[in-house]
């Protein structure tokens, strides 16, 4: 057994300990010398580090644990199986901090399932890492020239700028991803499909709007992670699109939590991905010359 392992063993024991008592984090320190001094052998500055990312950061962990599972409220999860993923997601999501490989987080947490929780709990816990794993191109697509992409796969897709006008307002129609983030809808050119019909019917799908395709606004590539097929290169046509201004329905979607309109002045202020700020500032431009 590797000493990360073990210390990945000795911070599950110690969240247990606090989440049990409603999450006593007063008690992490007192706790986490009883379990390393019962699980010897772990990696000790790591231990320390991966229990601090998760006491400082359990609200994002938490919210990404609601947002990749709704159909399985916080505490109603297992408390082990619950913690297990507060590792897989701190390694997965934080990984600049604690330097963990995606899939070795999801190996390692799986493994814990195995070995501390009930007969079905690594099955659920590869399917929440799975999920968000899925979408962590998102948060990190601003990256993408800063991991190899010699073996990666390339994946053609399309999306949209909707706007919609109302009375002397611009709105603009933007999807929220369980990341935190509000960004633009888009998503794989079918075969067959021109990239303008992807962009309508997924807008239709992931928003409830119907478009019209007004101009194009140039592509977007970024890399992103299957949990079946590894490392993708996504490219990504965005069109600038217009509709009636009328209610957004948030369709199903894996890692989407929210859709609205919001007045174009409005955009600035929120938390957009950089990557796709240049696309957002050319349909700025171009609804500002029409106007």
């Amino acid at each position: 057994m590797s000493a990360r392992h073990i210390s990945r063993a000795v911070v599950l024991q110690t969240l247990f300990g606090i989440d049990s008592d409603e999450w006593n984090s007063a008690k992490a320190g007192e706790l986490l010398s009883d379990s390393e001094s019962i699980l010897a052998g772990g990696d000790t500055y790591y231990t320390k580090q991966l229990l601090d990312v998760i006491l400082s950061k359990k609200d994002i962990i938490d919210e990404v644990i609601t947002k990749a599972a709704p159909e399985w409220p916080l505490d109603k999860i297992a408390p082990m199986d619950r913690n297990i993923i507060r590792i897989g997601l701190a390694e997965l999501l934080f990984d600049d901090k604690l330097g963990v490989p995606p899939k070795v987080a999801i190996n390692e947490a799986i493994e814990l399932a195995k070995e501390y929780g009930a007969d079905n709990s690594s099955k659920f816990v590869n399917g929440v890492l799975g999920s968000v794993y899925a979408e962590m191109g998102e948060p990190r697509k601003a990256e993408g020239g800063k991991h190899k992409t010699a073996t990666a796969t390339r994946e053609s897709l399309a999306g949209a700028v909707v706007y919609a006008r109302e009375g002397e307002d611009i709105y603009l129609a933007l999807v929220h991803d369980i990341f935190g983030r509000w960004t633009l809808s888009k998503g794989k050119i079918e075969e067959g499909e021109s990239a303008e019909q992807t962009a309508i019917r997924e807008i239709k799908e992931e928003m409830g709007l119907d478009i019209e395709i007004k101009d194009s606004l140039g592509k977007n590539e970024y890399v992103a992670n299957d949990p079946e097929e590894g490392r993708k290169i996504k490219s990504v046509q965005y069109f600038l699109a217009e509709s009636p201004f009328t209610d957004i329905k948030l369709g199903p979607s894996n890692g989407l939590d929210d859709a609205r309109w919001f007045k174009l002045q409005d955009v600035v202020n929120l938390n957009i991905y950089e990557d796709i700020l240049h696309i957002v500032t050319t349909a700025v431009t171009k609804l500002a010359d029409i106007s």
